[in-house]
């Protein structure tokens, strides 16, 4: 029996010209699609109806902002309700290519055939902005870094997390690792729960023929010596980031190595965007509280 796939979406303030054809081309993969909207302004939500009536998919308004987590989690939760066995998240600027989901699939029951435990299966993330980015990471002596071809076995990659958007959980893996950590909010969410699911001995997979075009960041840009773009959040996201890598590194889930490389990793965030990214004052201060928020375990939204 084929497994029922429900796809849950997470929007905030969405710009329709983007997730109306994401909502179609899901629609289209997913016997179930759930939009759930973190707190849009009305003109907005009521656009957001509009299409999900246009293309068969459930709208939950959550009224305000309750984070990604939360609203992955409350997506799931109906996914499931419908009858799913698989849920697949995405972010509201991605957009499946048309046989993304069956491709999926295709991949997981190649990696079951392993005799492993299959947790989740993602395609290979490309950011539209950029020629060069490939968004399958896989676990190094520091860390997760970035795949090369020659990983690739039987068409799969074995990865140290999945990139939420794109990712195809088992709904049996959530009921034994747990949902996703909704006191982080947003930022690292997928990580965190990637190495629990890792630790319960689940493999994850990247499946290198499914793709997917997505937006990581709000910009990207070049630095000199470095031929990866870097990723340039919003002020407030430097917060979560900032907060969130603390909390990572202090949860117990990763290697004194992975500490140490996260460790690493913080410094050169900091630095990039204390000295290099504007406004300059407002991210120092975000980054700071967030460090202090990290080191008393204060979670939850930026109050």
């Amino acid at each position: 029996m084929n497994p029922t796939v429900g796809a849950v979406v997470v929007t905030y303030r969405p710009d329709l010209v983007l997730t109306v054809p994401l909502l179609r081309a899901l629609a289209d993969q997913c016997a179930h699609v759930v939009v759930v909207d973190n707190g849009s302004p009305q003109d907005a939500r009521e656009g957001l109806a509009a299409v999900c009536a246009e293309v068969g998919a459930e709208l939950l308004p959550l009224g305000h902002n309750a984070g990604i987590a939360r609203a992955q989690n409350l997506g799931t939760d109906r996914a499931r309700a419908l009858g799913a066995d698989l849920v697949l998240f995405s972010d509201q600027d991605s957009l499946p290519a048309p046989d993304m989901v069956s491709r999926l699939l295709d991949g997981w029951a190649r990696a079951a055939s392993r005799g492993v435990r299959v947790g989740a299966v993602g395609p290979v993330s490309s950011d539209t902005r950029s020629t060069t980015e490939q968004m399958v990471y896989v676990a190094r002596r520091w860390g997760p870094r970035r795949a090369r071809p020659e990983e690739a076995h039987d068409g799969l990659v074995e990865a140290a997390f999945l990139i939420a958007s794109g990712c195809l959980i088992d709904v049996a893996a959530l009921d034994e690792v747990g949902g996703m950590n909704e006191a982080w909010f947003i930022d690292h969410v997928d990580l965190e729960w990637g190495l629990r699911a890792r630790r319960a001995g689940l493999r994850l997979y990247a499946v290198p023929d499914a793709r997917l075009d997505h937006e990581l960041g709000d910009r990207l840009t070049k630095l000199p010596g470095r031929a990866q773009e870097v990723h340039v959040h919003s002020p407030v996201r430097t917060y979560y980031l900032a907060r969130n890598t603390v909390l990572l590194i202090r949860s117990g889930l990763m290697t004194p190595a992975w500490r140490l490389g996260y460790a690493v990793w913080l410094a050169k965030y900091v630095a990039f965007n204390a000295l290099l990214a504007a406004p300059r004052r407002r991210r120092i201060a975000l980054m700071a509280r967030g460090l202090r928020d990290g080191v008393t375990g204060r979670t939850g939204p930026l109050a």
